[in-house]
């Protein structure tokens, strides 16, 4: 069996990893990811992360896309998958570009479809957060702090077109800052 080469295939602009014997070429793009601020009353849902990157952190029930499903499927099912909560999506709170991760971002702003929720297989807590209780020092990842920058500007006002990346960060190429003393 050959092994993959990294060339730049005619017609192309960049490498990309190519057979050598038959001219296939493996293309590797980004991954999408979706999720969800889930509110009631006020009260945002988060999720302390079980598992890495930043295990202990707490986050948006989110995560990567299955093949076969929607982006809106996606994020109910993470929904469940993080906080065992039955989520009733409102529409597209934003839409963000990771570049350094090779990501695209599709947040919803989603509402309780059922009442309940508690930890899935991959955190260690779940919790409803009014805004001033947030803990924003342990926010695992700056689109989760785009997100519900996004959802208390949108509170109340029905959405519009998905918020993107701030202008500070257009590419999503700045990791989050680490707390002091942590």
């Amino acid at each position: 069996m050959p092994a993959f080469i990294r060339a730049i295939p005619d017609g192309d602009d960049r490498e990309r990893l190519t057979c050598p014997d038959c001219g296939f070429i493996a293309y590797e793009n980004p991954k999408i990811v979706v999720g969800s601020v889930v509110s009631a009353e006020g009260r945002i849902l988060l999720c302390r992360r079980a598992i890495e990157p930043r295990r202990g952190f707490w986050t948006l029930p989110a995560g990567f896309m299955e093949m076969g499903e929607t982006v809106e499927e996606g994020a109910r099912r993470e929904a469940w998958e993080e906080a065992q909560v039955r989520i009733a999506l409102e529409g597209v709170l934003a839409v963000y570009s990771i570049a350094r991760l090779g990501q695209v971002q599709v947040i919803f702003r989603a509402g309780f479809a059922e009442p309940g929720f508690a930890a899935g297989p991959e955190s260690l807590e779940v919790r409803l957060f009014g805004w001033e209780e947030i803990p924003w020092a342990e926010i695992a990842f700056p689109s989760a702090r785009w997100a519900l920058t996004r959802w208390q500007e949108m509170a109340g006002k029905p959405l519009a077109a998905p918020a993107t990346n701030p202008p500070e960060d257009a590419r999503g190429t700045r990791p989050l800052p680490q707390p002091a003393g942590l």
